[in-house]
């Protein structure tokens, strides 16, 4: 039905389609239909970016109407409340909270069945690795925090592979004389 080979080209596409100069709320909503449709809920832009992207293209904003549709969805987010201030990954004893929360997230969502909570839980812990990676390898920092960040790199992508036996291992390692040479015993219960 559609030609488009990207999703950007595809709500221009359908833009087009609807032949109209100014874009609301309903034709967001026809757009987010058509995205769902091709390339699935994931791929589904927020409001706002439809919105920046056409006007980018020429078209003319209903401001209001697009705000409100906005609004409406920020307000409508399941897993925000769950998932807002988990993530602390600013040294060993608050990474090691936010692990241990990641966790209990997790084991919730699937003991419910519920497969985007879980996908959620995992893309928080990916972003933490991920910072925490790209802090331990900027020459700027300096060295006790670089080795800090990339032991807790290395905590997301164990919890990540085996979020199971997560809380045994990093007991381990915590407990591991590499662990206590880098960090001193005083760490080892945070």
């Amino acid at each position: 039905m559609w030609t488009a080979r990207t999703k950007n080209d595809l709500v221009i596409e359908v833009w087009e389609k609807l032949d109209c100069e100014n874009i609301g709320a309903n034709e967001i909503e026809a757009i987010e239909e058509a995205v769902r449709g091709q390339y699935g809920e994931q791929a589904v832009d927020s409001p706002m970016q439809i919105a920046r992207l056409l006007a980018d293209e020429g078209a003319d904003l209903r401001h209001s109407e697009i705000m409100e549709l906005y609004i409406a969805r920020a307000s409508n987010r399941p897993y925000e409340a769950a998932f807002r201030n988990v993530l602390d990954i600013s040294g060993l004893k608050s990474a090691l909270t936010s692990l241990r929360n990641l966790e209990s997230l997790r084991t919730k969502y699937k003991n419910d069945g519920d497969k985007e909570g879980v996908r959620l839980a995992r893309e928080v812990a990916l972003t933490a690795k991920q910072q925490a990676a790209e802090t331990a390898e900027r020459i700027r920092v300096d060295a006790i925090t670089r080795q800090i960040n990339a032991e807790i790199a290395e905590w997301f992508r164990v919890w990540l592979q085996t979020p199971e036996i997560f809380e045994s291992w990093v007991d381990l390692r915590q407990r591991s004389q590499d662990f206590i040479d880098k960090f001193g015993q005083e760490k080892q219960d945070q």
